[in-house]
């Protein structure tokens, strides 16, 4: 099954000047949200060029695009025949859907790049620029080898995956029917510093943790900061509960099943003599299983209201659900994890002990298509890994040759799995 990566890794640096092209110019323009007027001209632009026909989202940014193999049933291939079209009846074969999110951060860029940010306080801090371009590669890669498989490949750009649920909201515009062919798996790479360049990491099962947020305001009784005794300090309350809500982690979560919880977010007060009414709290809530993240939501709870009814005080808790565990499908995963070493070679290949507590919206597809999402290494040689800015700073830079290696991969995975039609094969 190797002869599927054939020729990739060189067709991808032959066209590497485009895909940087096509990433600096997402990077000096960013954009946050879920709608991304410019980024996605841009990518209707270039898919139009390429002779595809591009599709907006009906309620957010998005754009799809479906690419459509020639080979036969009969496994003979005519390249040069046309693809049969969406209104085909006898399209044959399955869909794989390949992503790129496409939405930036609200940072003010301190990279010193000469193509860094001109919008002031908006910047792809977290690669999602390389994604798009990789992605737009993967897309001519495919292009020159449509008479190589049979089926299709769905390509997903997104918005709104900093928190704003863009792949949610494509789901239920009707992604998975914006392909000739049922969905039958999904493969998404993120580019990350974690890993020097080039580096491919997947591992099966839970990859990204669950999101939730945590909103609390105690509630007590004003007063004067030179007698504590006739108020209720909410200040005081609300600190123990920050300290108690450590505890709750350490001693009532499996460690080999994590938990994260962090307050980030401490507000209350106008002076330093006034003992105020109100104090409010703010963070997140990560885990790695729904078991879990269903018994800490109700502990969160549990321990804020009693803390708070110990000292008379009161307390309103809001946990708002955000993305799911982003679960990586074992078969895919194996699969993904084969072609890369194929593609570029064993020692480029790993798989991490544990998942990222960090979260993504790419869960959401998940749980509807079998698939998996990989990290892939974009660390610039002469960066130190314990120094690096990482995803999410406003000085991080990714070396730009990584993304022939993710351009590359994204194809291989489509074309891989559409020659077997199972997502076991070469696991």
């Amino acid at each position: 099954m190797g002869g599927t990566t054939d020729g990739l890794l060189d067709d991808a640096r032959t066209i590497l000047p485009r895909i940087v092209e096509v990433r600096r110019a997402l990077h000096r323009r960013p954009e946050v949200g879920l709608q991304l007027p410019g980024t996605q001209e841009l990518v209707v632009r270039e898919l139009e060029q390429m002779g595809l026909a591009p599709r907006l989202g009906k309620t957010v940014g998005s754009v799809t695009a479906a690419i459509e193999g020639a080979r036969l049933g009969d496994g003979r291939h005519e390249p040069d025949t046309a693809p049969p079209s969406a209104e085909d009846a006898n399209v044959r074969g399955h869909t794989v859907l390949l992503r790129a999110d496409m939405d930036a951060l609200p940072l003010r860029e301190e990279t010193g790049l000469d193509f860094a940010s001109a919008t002031g306080d908006t910047m792809h801090a977290c690669g999602h620029d390389t994604h798009v371009a990789m992605l737009l590669g993967a897309a001519r890669l495919l292009l020159d080898r449509a008479g190589r498989f049979d089926g299709n490949v769905l390509l997903m750009f997104q918005p709104g995956e900093e928190g704003w649920h863009g792949a949610r909201f494509m789901l239920e515009d009707g992604l998975l029917d914006a392909a000739p062919t049922p969905v039958r798996m999904a493969f998404a790479l993120h580019i990350t510093n974690k890993y020097p360049r080039g580096r491919v990491a997947i591992r099966p099962g839970p990859t990204y943790a669950a999101a939730d947020r945590i909103r609390m305001t105690v509630r007590g009784r004003g007063g004067h900061a030179s007698a504590p005794h006739s108020a209720l300090d909410p200040i005081t309350v609300a600190a123990e509960i920050v300290l108690a809500l450590q505890l709750l982690v350490t001693r009532t979560v499996d460690v080999f099943d994590p938990a994260v919880v962090t307050i980030a977010h401490v507000r209350s007060g106008t002076r330093d003599n006034i003992i105020p009414e109100t104090a409010f709290l703010e963070g997140t809530m990560r885990t790695v299983s729904e078991e879990t993240r269903s018994r800490l939501q109700a502990g969160v709870r549990r321990l804020a209201e009693g803390v708070a009814m110990a000292h008379g005080a009161s307390v309103e808790v809001e946990i708002e659900p955000g993305y799911p565990v982003t679960v990586n499908d074992a078969a895919v995963a194996g699969m993904v994890r084969q072609v890369a070493s194929d593609l570029l070679g064993p020692d480029n290949v790993e798989v991490p002990d544990a998942p990222v507590m960090g979260a993504e919206d790419f869960s959401y597809v998940l749980q509807r298509v079998p698939g998996a999402m990989a990290h892939l290494g974009g660390r610039p040689a002469d960066m130190d890994e314990t120094t690096a800015p990482q995803n999410h700073s406003n000085r991080v830079v990714f070396d730009e040759t990584a993304m022939v290696a993710g351009a590359a991969l994204h194809a291989a995975v489509a074309l891989r799995y559409l020659a077997a039609d199972d997502p076991s094969a070469g696991a």
